[in-house]
C-alpha cells in the first residue's frame, strides 16, 4: 500500500516552497529530493524514483525550490532554473523539514538530484559536510557545482544514460573533481530522460542501493568501509 503524502510548506527567505513528504513505517534514512530546470516536484520521473524508494523504507521530500511568483517568472526567462546557488541555498531549507519532524529527525538524509538539482545538491551537501551521507544525480549536471565539488563528503553516485553523450562526459569531468566516496553508473540504451524501457526503473534500483548502503551504514553507525565489503 502506497504511503500517505503529506504537503509540508518551507519557508524560505523568497517566500513559502511547498513540499511533498513521504514517511513510511520505520524510516531508516531520508531522502530530498532536487528536481531539474523547468520540472517541479510533480515530475512524474522523480515521484516514480521516491515511489520505489519508500517502498525500500526511506521517506522522501520532494519539494519545490522556486516560489510560485519565481515560478511564474522562470517560465518566462528561464533563468532562475539555472541559478545553481540560490537552488543550493533552497534545498538547505527545505532540510529543515526533515530535520525538524520526530518521524525523520534522527535519520542520516541523502539528496536526489536530477539536471541541474544535481548541482545544487552537491553545492548543498559541501555546504552541511557530514550531516548529508549521500548524493546520488539522475541525468545531472555535476559540473555546475564547480569549485564545490571537492568539498562534497558524502558519497555521491552519478547515473548517465550511454546514449547522453555531452552529459556524460560532463559527469566524468565532474567524478574527476570529487574527491569522497564515488561512482559513475551508465545505464546502457537510456537517452537523458530515461524514458527507454526499464531505464528509470535501473536508475530506482541503484539510486535505492545507493542510499540504503550509506545512509544504512550511518544510521547503525557502521564505518563505511566495512558497510561497503
Amino acid at each position: 500500500m502506497r504511503e500517505a503524502e503529506q504537503t509540508v510548506h518551507v519557508p524560505s527567505t523568497a517566500g513559502t516552497l511547498e513540499g511533498t513528504l513521504v514517511v513510511p513505517a520505520e524510516p531508516h534514512g531520508a531522502v530530498v529530493f532536487a528536481h531539474g530546470s523547468g520540472s517541479s516536484r510533480f515530475s512524474p520521473r522523480n515521484r516514480f524514483v521516491a515511489g520505489l524508494l519508500q517502498a525500500r523504507g526511506l521517506a522522501t521530500l520532494l519539494v519545490d525550490l522556486l516560489t510560485k511568483r519565481e515560478e511564474a517568472v522562470d517560465e518566462r526567462t528561464a533563468h532562475l532554473r539555472f541559478d545553481v546557488d540560490l537552488l543550493a541555498a533552497r534545498l538547505s531549507e527545505a532540510t529543515q523539514v526533515i530535520r525538524n519532524d520526530p518521524r525523520t529527525a534522527h535519520l542520516p538524509i541523502g539528496y536526489f538530484g536530477a539536471s541541474t538539482g544535481a548541482a545544487a545538491a552537491l553545492i548543498a551537501a559541501a555546504a552541511a559536510g557530514d550531516e548529508i551521507s549521500a548524493v546520488v544525480s539522475r541525468g545531472g549536471r555535476p559540473d555546475l557545482a564547480g569549485d564545490a565539488l571537492p568539498r562534497v563528503t558524502a558519497a555521491t553516485l552519478l547515473i548517465v544514460g550511454s546514449r547522453d553523450e555531452v552529459v556524460l562526459e560532463l559527469n566524468q569531468r565532474a567524478l574527476a573533481a570529487l574527491r569522497a566516496h564515488k561512482d559513475l553508473a551508465v545505464v546502457p540504451g537510456a537517452t537523458h530522460l530515461f524514458e527507454e524501457p526499464g531505464a528509470l526503473e535501473e536508475v530506482a534500483r541503484l539510486a535505492g542501493g545507493w542510499f540504503e548502503q550509506h545512509c544504512t551504514a550511518m544510521h547503525r553507525r557502521v564505518p563505511i568501509e566495512e558497510a561497503t565489503r
